[in-house]
């Protein structure tokens, strides 16, 4: 499990590493080009807003690995330790249901449900059509190498729907059961600003 947990997080921190350097290339040559140059590069702005959607899909795995996100815990810790402990278990096994159910929502007719569809057979459609997407091109040698079509395919944009709601589930039962554990207290950050505070409550004196 703990080798499967470095490989999962090292595979996050440096896809996000790339997208930021990436959005941070295209943006600032986007800018030159445009007011130095009076040119620029016609799928840009598409691209960069692809970059983005990536960036925040990793980025809400990540925040459950780093203890990032946050929350109001101040009910919930006025229970005894052990519900105290239920809840936080409880409300990471509802981020796994989340995505799971935005993952393939199928499975819920079993309860009755009437639903169909998620990320998954979303993508899956994208992939069949093989539409393009507005703005994104191929450079022209790229087309010429590879034969491929004139427009970027929607598919390449979207994998990152159920592979970003994957890392999710992955994450939330990670912190489920380092909760069980005992190797963490929950799954937000809820007493940050406390602790900062806490922390720093001497420094004015110096």
């Amino acid at each position: 499990m703990q080798r499967v947990d470095n490989w999962v997080t090292r595979f996050e921190e440096n896809v996000i590493a790339f997208l930021l350097a990436a959005m941070t290339i295209v943006s600032f040559t986007q800018v030159v080009a445009r007011y130095g140059f009076n040119s620029g590069w016609t799928g840009a702005l598409e691209f960069t807003r692809i970059l983005f959607a990536w960036l925040i899909l990793f980025g809400m795995s990540y925040g459950v690995k780093i203890g990032a996100h946050l929350g109001v815990d101040a009910v919930i810790r006025l229970f005894p330790a052990p519900v105290f402990r239920a809840i936080a278990v409880f409300g990471a096994l509802c981020g796994v249901a989340y995505a799971v159910i935005l993952l393939y929502a199928d499975w819920l007719q079993i309860f009755g449900i009437e639903t169909r569809g998620g990320a998954i057979d979303y993508w899956s459609r994208m992939f069949k059509i093989g539409i393009g997407l507005d703005d994104l091109r191929y450079p022209e040698l790229i087309q010429e190498m590879f034969g491929t079509k004139e427009r970027v395919q929607r598919w390449i944009a979207y994998l990152i729907l159920p592979v970003g709601l994957a890392l999710f589930a992955f994450r939330c039962i990670q912190a489920a059961l380092q909760i069980i554990r005992g190797e963490r207290e929950m799954m937000i950050a809820a007493h940050e600003a406390e602790e900062l505070v806490a922390e720093n409550k001497d420094v004015l004196k110096d």
